[in-house]
């Protein structure tokens, strides 16, 4: 037995298993969480769910779940994806990993969680390929559709060199039939290119590549954001 693993054995100890909306929060109050990763819209006020929770520690990042810029939305950028991704690198350096117990929510439990939940699974499991990271998501959450936005600066951030990208198209390509009605609203309101890359995706569960497989140009530039807040809470 390895006495002292490696940071990315050990985090792959870490319980990923839980992805949720809003709705569904107050199931989870006593799951025996230890970390919850809370992803909100910029101004939507912070859940008073989280008050009869368990003990645990909380990262919150608020943007809005798009990938096109427009008027009063707060894209995804870069940073918010470092966060969610050094969250996951925390996880390791605590004690017990193999304890942990963690919760992505957003508002539908269907996009920008989802999304998170599949770089953290990447993260977490260098020797997966694309295509089993996503497996592993739809097995924990199968009314998923990623947010393309935070899964591209996902792939770049962890090197993986486009394939998450054209993984992704496959994914969209493979829930259309199973989630139509949520395919057909992303597709009607701001998500049509998403819906494109599924058009564009082969038959089996991978993907040829959509755009370039690098992070969306427009998601480096001006900008506030909401800054993530990492803290113990009841």
């Amino acid at each position: 037995m390895e006495s002292n693993p490696s940071p990315k054995k050990r985090l792959a100890m870490t319980s990923l298993r839980i992805v949720c909306g809003l709705e569904e929060l107050a199931m989870h109050s006593r799951s025996g969480l230890t970390n919850v990763l809370s992803i909100l819209d910029p101004h939507y006020p912070k859940p008073e769910v989280f008050s009869g929770f368990d003990e645990h520690a909380k990262l919150e990042l608020r943007f809005h779940d798009a990938i096109e810029p427009a008027k009063g939305v707060r894209l995804p950028r870069e940073k918010d994806v470092a966060a969610i991704l050094e969250f996951g690198e925390r996880l390791h350096a605590e004690p017990n990993q193999g304890q942990r117990v963690v919760l992505v929510h957003c508002h539908a439990g269907i996009s920008r969680s989802t999304a998170a939940m599949a770089m953290l699974i990447a993260q977490a499991h260098p020797e997966l390929d694309e295509e089993g990271v996503f497996e592993r998501l739809i097995a924990i959450r199968p009314r998923a559709w990623p947010n393309s936005r935070m899964v591209a600066y996902a792939d770049d951030l962890l090197r993986r060199n486009g394939r998450l990208i054209e993984a992704l198209a496959g994914l969209y390509r493979a829930q259309i039939p199973r989630i139509p009605e949520i395919a057909e609203y992303m597709r009607d309101n701001g998500r049509r290119r998403e819906y494109e890359m599924a058009g564009r995706a082969r038959p089996s569960v991978g993907a040829c590549r959509t755009d370039n497989g690098r992070s969306p140009a427009s998601g480096k530039g001006s900008g506030k954001e909401g800054k993530g807040r990492e803290r113990k809470e009841r």
